[in-house]
């Protein structure tokens, strides 16, 4: 694989001093390098969208398959960047719950240094690696495409500086917890918004379940294996919290009840007295047990003398206005990780 740096720094020397904050790849519409990830891995396709951003089609040796890539260019790209991947929710983006469809992230990060990576997929998989293929969801292996098989290919083909933060919103809110678990040192920081940390225990088992079973259609043998099993627990960023050591995170919840952005209508609403019954009564309740399991988490982490920024809004249900705030209110610990 070639080094990323040495390819940008390559790259900068021909185009000169005069361009100092250039981007080297949307001026030439070519990624600076076609690197391959250790088990085949590769990008093979690179759509420019717009002066900023590119769609990248990444092949998955672990998943079978091809998984879209969006990424948003740093503010200033004439040095190699650090970069923060930003999960979706339960819909893995695939639907219209994304942080594109809903908020305005992007806007928000776009005078930022930092290369923006979402990927599109794995709906209702809780982005982890499942023991064996799903007849609903097919094969989830997502841990090895977050640790093993996309951050290199990152890397190389943009030219980033090799350093990561992560951040994602309910069901991701576990998983940007787990990831730095499993590839300790890949990420430097991470940021959960409305997520629950246990997963391995009746109450977080259920949050599981219900996720994956009732809403996405899949079964749980197939991810973890019956409840109870050895991979609940591995899984578990509650139980293995420990590992955390050394991340700079940012973790927050409401409470469940009723907020500002709970009203008829509003902008971040579910449209139509429906849909805000839905968002109180439904949301509600996700929220105020992502609030339990968020101060669980908290307690957990005080124990062991893990420091983190903990954010508990004393309204709010599971919805996408208090996700957007957060996301703001996390830039400083997420910034501080990617050390920009």
């Amino acid at each position: 694989m070639i080094a990323a740096t040495a390819v940008l720094a390559g790259v900068m020397s021909g185009f000169g001093a005069s361009t100092a904050t250039a981007d080297p790849i949307m001026d030439s519409k070519s990624l600076l390098a076609n690197p391959t990830s250790p088990n085949g891995s590769r990008i093979t396709k690179a759509e420019y969208k717009d002066d900023r951003s590119i769609r990248l089609s990444v092949y998955s040796a672990a998943m079978d398959k091809t998984i879209p890539v969006d990424v948003q260019r740093p503010a200033d790209a004439s040095v190699p960047r650090p970069t923060l991947y930003l999960l979706n929710g339960a819909g893995g983006g695939q639907d219209d719950a994304s942080w594109v469809a809903k908020t305005d992230a992007l806007n928000f990060l776009s005078d930022k240094n930092a290369n923006i990576v979402q990927p599109i997929g794995g709906k209702w998989s809780y982005y982890t690696d499942w023991i064996q293929d799903d007849p609903a969801l097919g094969r989830n292996k997502w841990k090895t495409f977050f640790t093993e098989e996309l951050p290199p290919l990152i890397d190389g083909a943009l030219g980033t500086n090799g350093v990561n933060a992560i951040a994602g919103l309910s069901t991701s809110g576990t998983t940007v917890l787990a990831l730095p678990i499993a590839k300790p040192g890949l990420y430097k920081a991470a940021a959960a918004y409305s997520g629950c940390a246990q997963t391995s225990d009746p109450v977080g088992a259920q949050f599981v379940k219900l996720t994956v079973e009732t809403w996405g259609g899949g079964n749980t043998d197939n991810m973890w294996g019956p409840e109870g099993s050895p991979e609940w627990a591995a899984n578990d960023p509650y139980v293995n919290a420990e590992s955390l050591r050394g991340v700079d995170l940012y973790v927050s919840s409401g409470n469940g009840l009723p907020g500002q952005y709970d009203t008829l209508n509003g902008e971040y609403a579910l449209p139509g007295a429906y849909g805000l019954a839905n968002q109180i009564l439904i949301g509600g309740v996700i929220e105020a047990g992502t609030n339990y399991c968020t101060h669980n988490l908290q307690n957990k982490l005080n124990q062991l003398g893990i420091p983190a920024t903990f954010n508990f809004r004393d309204s709010g249900t599971h919805s996408w206005g208090y996700w957007n705030d957060e996301l703001r209110n996390s830039w400083p610990t997420l910034a501080k990780g990617m050390g920009i």
